[in-house]
């Protein structure tokens, strides 16, 4: 999958947000290996809470706990709407970083959800593959606050994103 994504012409991919597969990690450094690999929901988290005040972090860290600590999809969803009430105008950005992660799951549930059973491994991943470059093409159009996200990733990457400004 990501020799695909290189072969069609993709440079370089800052950050990947994955499940804690060895596999993803090893496929991912080999095509990328500046590639930032975020696993698990505390990588999340500690993403979540990289901007927040440290006076508001408790508060923050509580309230997004429900979140992940929810035993269903919509009660995850209820709390995600409550916690953006709360702190999605002081920290956008997190609330950003939640909704991104849940809309790109949702998208791989719906093409894997009325199938039980893959032939192998290489057709589950040929799925999300394709299910993946399908929301690549709905996410690619103008994203609202891109000076501001190439701002922070130019902070965190500044010889990779520089080079691609020029």
């Amino acid at each position: 999958m990501f020799n695909e994504l290189k072969n069609s012409g993709a440079q370089d991919i800052l950050i990947t947000c994955v499940a804690n597969l060895t596999c993803f990690s090893q496929a991912i450094t080999a095509c990328y290996p500046l590639t930032e690999i975020q696993k698990c929901i505390i990588h999340q988290i500690r993403h979540s809470t990289r901007y927040v005040s440290y006076k508001d972090l408790k508060k923050v860290m509580a309230d997004l706990k429900p979140i992940y600590k929810a035993t269903t999809e919509d009660a995850a969803r209820a709390e995600l709407d409550r916690f953006e009430e709360i702190w999605g105008t002081k920290y956008p950005l997190t609330v950003r970083s939640w909704r991104i992660i849940e809309s790109y799951h949702c998208q791989l549930r719906k093409v894997t959800k009325g199938k039980s059973i893959f032939p192998s491994n290489e057709a589950l991943l040929k799925m999300l593959y394709l299910a993946t470059m399908d929301v690549v093409r709905k996410w690619t159009g103008r994203v609202q606050n891109w000076g501001q996200m190439l701002l922070q990733l130019s902070v965190f990457f500044p010889d990779r994103v520089g080079k691609y400004l020029r």
